[in-house]
């Protein structure tokens, strides 16, 4: 993993039939966090298909951090069984090593641009978690024709003054998080 600064599981793309908890999953997520490197998790079609798998590899080993891709692709609840699905999202916040990823905010929002209807998701995810375990990202170079780099960042400000978030935890989601997870393997960088 010599130069690598994270690792992402994609479920979908592991043989079928397999579970990310298999043999070779458990090596690498083991690894991950014996190199002190993050293992991102892209649950593009849902994280209730997946929530079994990441809290066993959490409980297994729980020096790897984990990222949470996009909220964990959890929508704003239309129904109590999407409620349910980001109430576990929120119950992750018993593991100390996972993040949740506030980004790609256009492919988990029901709305269009400012995408407002997220900001009780991020009101919920920062008093969970705590906004230095929340990492924003833009999904560049996706999110380019849905609002843009500008205003994928300006989304996040909008939210934010919705849920009137202290601006010391918009700091922490706009940048400090990332730069503390990731502080150790970038000032080793050659």
């Amino acid at each position: 993993m010599d130069g690598y600064r994270a690792v992402r599981f994609n479920p979908y793309l592991w043989p079928s039939g397999e579970k990310m908890t298999n043999e070779i999953g458990k090596a690498i997520f083991k690894r991950a966090g014996e190199l002190n490197v993050p293992v991102g998790f892209l649950c593009m079609k849902g994280l209730d298909l997946h929530i079994s798998e990441i809290e066993q590899l959490c409980t297994e080993f729980p020096s790897t951090v984990v990222l949470l891709d996009h909220l964990a692709f959890c929508k704003p609840p239309l129904n109590d069984e999407e409620g349910l699905v980001f109430s576990k999202l929120l119950n992750l916040s018993r593991f100390p090593q996972v993040y949740v990823k506030f980004s790609a905010l256009f492919r988990v929002s029901r709305t269009k641009f400012p995408y407002l209807d997220l900001s009780p998701h991020l009101s919920q995810i920062v008093s969970s978690f705590g906004a230095n375990h929340v990492i924003w990202g833009s999904d560049f170079p996706y999110v380019v024709p849905e609002c843009g780099y500008k205003g994928a960042k300006e989304a996040v400000q909008l939210i934010a003054n919705q849920i009137s978030l202290p601006s010391s935890d918009l700091e922490w989601i706009m940048g400090k998080t990332a730069a503390q997870l990731f502080q150790s393997q970038f000032s080793s960088a050659k």
